[in-house]
């Protein structure tokens, strides 16, 4: 089976830290760049993080720049989201994506289930 699968969520206090992992099964990260996302409740999702296909390039979106690293190791086909001095903004789940080839391509191939993250004291 072709999946993405997310772990590493919990609960945590303001100013804690959390890795997030996204695995792949049944398929090589290797040509695929990956992007984190996140939607909480009531809002919209959004963009958080991208790693292109050699870890070579990344960005993040200005909420989390400083705070959150994006990380891969293709020989275990996992890329991580180390999160920093988390607030309890970013409380929300977070979603993995693969997209072949490039962080600017706007249609994913894979999709994972994703994962809660719970910033609260």
């Amino acid at each position: 089976q072709l999946q993405l699968v997310e772990s590493g969520g919990g609960l945590v206090q303001p100013g804690g830290s959390l890795r997030l992992s996204c695995a792949a099964s049944g398929f090589t990260l290797d040509y695929y760049a990956i992007g984190w996302f996140r939607q909480a409740p009531g809002k919209e999702r959004e963009g958080v993080s991208c790693i292109s296909t050699s870890g070579a390039r990344t960005n993040y979106a200005d909420f989390v720049k400083g705070r959150f690293t994006i990380s891969r190791d293709n020989a275990k086909n996992t890329v991580y989201l180390q999160m920093n001095s988390l607030k309890p903004e970013d409380t929300a789940v977070y979603y993995c994506a693969a997209f072949y080839g490039s962080c600017t391509r706007t249609v994913y191939d894979y999709w994972g289930q994703g994962t809660q993250v719970t910033v609260s004291s």
